[in-house]
């Protein structure tokens, strides 16, 4: 068996009277006293033990009593447990096992999450029987994700129904199978590799940050410790046996104690309190800060909740839970909750008097299914602190708005509103349009362009290995060659060329690669805000639908690749705040930079088909002028439109004058042309109506 990194050789991990465990070490320990916590979400830059952490833990729980042979592990002291392998009797061995830390790979298929038709036994017996699958193993365990947020949609789809209601249901290939799966799920996620979506980050109870060290004298025991562990990892183990177990015992006394742990009823109304002046919808997060309040009592070994538990569980229940735009950063004011607690202890529950009913102190609830929780930051309560706005700006200081609102037609030159580079805030966000790659792929999952894959709708069978079984398939093509076989048995003989698997029509996730126009003809504040209103609005819609996303600018005599190709949106809406205009347009560079980022792409994942968009008035005028600007634009629009590449393009041209460049770029390309204005799904909508009401006139 591998020897895995202590727990407690983890800076930050080794809890003792001296010293006590960093945010990620008590989210994962506190969630394993109080399961009903409801799971950890751990983000963080890379290499900063996420992964180390997480896989120490499993060794430092305390082993749980299985029946032997049970595959789907139930309590032998709970009797109303129940397993497809039972029933087991009083006769049947009970046996003592190491908690399991169960490992969900971002890319497994769905049979081998839920489980699925056992393969040898249908075509070698013809007999009908469960292969379970990872959720039934992590029952009374730890389930781990790594980079979660690159979780395919159908599998957490999964998540969500086994975490709301405790079971797994299997109705499908002629098996029927309910069992539970209860378990303590935690993740692990890079932010700049792309965001979690809002439906499974609502699951996780609690959400750390993390981050590595800055001081020099922790880098270096991080190194020391790692390369000892390198070197000899049985010894270095050793070296920390003893921590290990103290902790263990730990956990175990905590786990005793909470069930005991008396939250007053000063304490549920300042945890209420907290929750409300974040402006948390629902009660889901009330619920898990009580838990968390309770279970941090019971790891301190005090028997009643304090303001330090109710503090340090708001900190890590609820960040991810205030209700904030996609690309804003998580976190919570902790000023604004220290002005809520106050410097007072919580006072005990009010005396019982003889005409009172009896107030029974608030204990752990039990587990809740309460709808999606999002917070704002502001307040709603004229005497509760008021809360700054959460929205971050989305641009710099506007300098230098002297231009009209509307600049003229003509050809860009160097020297425009806007030319110093200043930046303009984007108008708001809408909902935009659908915009897709063209034919059928085969992509990661995703929710943008039709692709083959193993979710969606079936639609037909094939002779391939990757898929699920298509069971009524195989066995109609194994049907029409039987007379050509022996007959051994009255059985039908099923051979390797008789699998078919199934073939499913889904979505895909997409690179879309913007490319703007940040020249001076883009410069003049409304165009420029309504510009940059679109990109972000697109990548809105790019966040939902799992794409990845990259950004080229040009403006003054290059184009600049200022985000390559990320899973992270929020870092491409960071670079668009910061998208200076002014200058000339170099339009034929920032054709020539798009085709050079989708041909290095195509190499790297070639089943990851791009979109590009590219957003411009269309007029070019860099090195080169006039004509010969216009000669290499149109070039490098025929080399582009040559790598077969679906393209739109944005055309941002507004006034009562247009020259209609943008119209002829597209043309050039063999792109589709849309008018800024119609990037809205509404303004689509709109002129759809408008075009059939007249249609329906002239009838």
């Amino acid at each position: 068996m591998p020897v895995h990194y202590p727990f407690s050789a983890v800076l930050g991990c080794a809890a003792d009277s001296a010293t006590d465990l960093d945010d990620m070490g008590l989210a994962l320990v506190l969630t394993t006293i109080s399961p009903e916590i409801g799971g950890v979400l751990v983000r963080g830059e890379k290499g900063t033990a996420k992964s180390t952490a997480v896989r120490g833990l499993a060794a430092v729980l305390p082993s749980i009593s299985v029946y032997a042979g049970d595959r789907f592990s139930i309590d032998p002291d709970d009797p109303s447990a129940e397993s497809p392998d039972g029933p087991f009797g009083p006769g049947v061995a009970v046996e003592s096992r190491p908690v399991r830390l169960v490992e969900l790979p971002v890319g497994a298929t769905e049979d081998r999450v839920v489980g699925s038709l056992h393969l040898e036994s249908a075509l070698s017996r013809g007999a009908i029987e469960f292969e379970p699958g990872l959720l039934a193993r992590a029952h009374r365990g730890l389930l781990y994700v790594d980079e979660v947020n690159l979780l395919h949609d159908h599998l957490v789809d999964l998540l969500l129904d086994a975490a709301a209601m405790g079971r797994v249901s299997i109705e499908r290939d002629g098996v029927s199978i309910e069992h539970a799966s209860r378990f303590v799920l935690i993740g692990t996620m890079n932010p700049e590799e792309g965001e979690l979506r809002p439906q499974l980050l609502d699951r996780f109870g609690l959400t750390v940050e993390v981050a590595a060290p800055r001081d020099p004298a922790l880098r270096a025991e991080v190194v020391r410790r790692r390369m000892a562990f390198d070197l000899d990892a049985a010894a270095f183990a050793e070296g920390f046996a003893s921590a290990e177990r103290e902790l263990t015992a730990r956990i175990v006394a905590a786990r005793g104690l909470v069930g005991k742990v008396r939250l007053t009823e000063p304490g549920l109304l300042k945890i209420a309190e907290v929750c409300a002046a974040f402006e948390v919808d629902g009660l889901r997060a009330d619920i898990v800060t009580a838990r968390t309040a309770v279970a941090h009592a019971a790891w301190a070994g005090r028997s009643e909740v304090t303001r330090a538990d109710i503090r340090r569980a708001a900190l890590l229940a609820l960040p991810h839970r205030r209700r904030r735009n996609p690309f804003d950063a998580p976190g919570l004011d902790e000023e604004l909750l220290d002005r809520i607690l106050g410097d007072d202890e919580l006072p005990p529950d009010p005396p019982e008097g003889p005409d009172d009913p009896e107030v029974e102190p608030v204990e752990a609830a039990p587990q809740e299914t309460s709808t999606t929780d999002e917070v704002s930051t502001s307040s709603t309560s004229d005497d509760a602190p008021s809360v700054e706005p959460g929205e971050r700006q989305r641009a710099g200081v506007e300098t230098n708005t002297d231009a009209s609102e509307d600049d003229q037609p003509g050809v860009s030159t160097s020297s425009t509103s806007g030319g110093d580079g200043s930046t303009t805030a984007a108008a708001p966000a809408y909902r935009p349009r659908l915009l897709t790659v063209t034919g059928v792929g085969t992509g990661r999952t995703g929710g943008r362009s039709k692709a083959i894959g193993t979710t969606g709708r079936r639609i037909g069978a094939d002779t391939s290995t990757h898929g699920s079984l298509h069971l009524v398939e195989t066995l109609k093509a194994a049907a029409g060659k039987q007379s050509a076989r022996p007959r051994t048995s009255a059985q039908v003989e099923l051979r390797p060329e008789d699998l078919r698997t199934a073939v499913r029509e889904g979505r895909e996730a997409n690179l879309v690669l913007f490319c703007v126009d940040a020249s001076g003809s883009m410069a003049a504040r409304k165009r420029m805000a309504q510009v940059k209103a679109a990109v972000l609005s697109l990548l809105l819609d790019a966040y939902r639908r799992r794409d990845k996303v990259g950004m080229i600018t040009f403006r003054g005599e290059d184009a600049e690749l200022v985000l390559p190709p990320t899973g992270s949106v929020d870092l491409a809406a960071a670079r668009l705040d910061e998208v200076p205009a002014g200058g000339r347009t170099p339009l034929a560079e920032g054709l020539l930079e798009a085709a050079r980022v989708l041909q290095r792409e195509r190499l790297r994942d070639p089943d990851l088909r791009p979109l590009l968009v590219v957003v411009t008035d269309g007029r070019a005028n860099s090195k080169a002028h006039g004509k010969e600007a216009v000669r290499r634009s149109q070039q490098a629009a025929a080399y582009v439109a040559g790598l077969g590449v679906t393209t739109v393009v944005i055309d941002s041209e507004s006034g009562p004058m247009r020259l209609g460049l943008a119209r002829e770029l597209a043309g050039h390309l063999g792109a589709e042309h849309v008018p800024v204005a119609e990037v809205s799904a509404e303004a689509l909508t709109s002129a759809v109506q408008s075009r059939t009401q007249t249609w329906k006139g002239a009838a």
